[in-house]
């Protein structure tokens, strides 16, 4: 999988929301990032080579900014859906994710975020904030985040709510839950990423 490709999913998502006009190349390099660490989270392996920097605005995939470089801070061109490659059923899924979660942040937003994350803080070391790097992120910490990130995604999702407090009620009254078997644990986790 190329990095670019990625890019260019959620801008044509981006399109389609009617929010083309939001997704700017330091948008779409920290959701590329944000995908980058949920894959790795889910499957212990990254889903595209290009390392991702700790530049001064956030974690970039260089190749991602290269390519969009001449917009500066302006709309990236919508690609055709006919150039898009085909994405296997579990990239589109998590990228659908990724978009809920995030897609609505405008990019500066998105790079605030990305200052509190401690992958790109511990790329960075005690770099001052304005100064520029090209430091790669650690996989390790992209994977851990991930795991964190792949947390709150559950947390917000509304039937998390209900099961808490089923669990919750049956331990609170000394009942252990008979009902809840494996299959509706896994139905659970497939409705999240539904």
């Amino acid at each position: 999988m190329e990095c670019l490709d990625i890019a260019k999913l959620f801008i044509f998502q981006a399109a389609q929301d009617g929010l083309s006009s939001e997704m700017t190349n330091m948008k779409v390099n920290k959701l590329v990032y944000y995908l980058q660490c949920l894959y790795l989270a889910l499957y212990e392996e990254p889903l595209f080579e290009d390392e991702i920097q700790a530049w001064r605005y956030g974690p970039v995939c260089p190749p991602v900014y290269t390519q969009y470089k001449e917009f500066k801070n302006q709309q990236l061109p919508v690609p055709l859906i006919d150039n898009l490659p085909e994405f296997p059923k579990n990239i589109t899924d998590l990228m659908g994710e990724v978009w809920c979660f995030l897609g609505e942040h405008h990019a500066y937003k998105l790079s605030d975020m990305t200052h509190q994350e401690f992958p790109w803080q511990n790329a960075r070391g005690d770099l001052p904030a304005d100064a520029p790097s090209q430091n790669p992120l650690s996989l390790n910490d992209m994977k851990d985040f991930g795991e964190q990130m792949l947390d709150d995604i559950e947390r917000s999702h509304p039937e998390y709510q209900k099961m808490i407090e089923v669990v919750l009620t049956d331990a609170l009254s000394g009942k252990a839950s008979e009902d809840l078997a494996v299959e509706d644990i896994d139905e659970w986790v497939d409705a999240i990423f539904a």
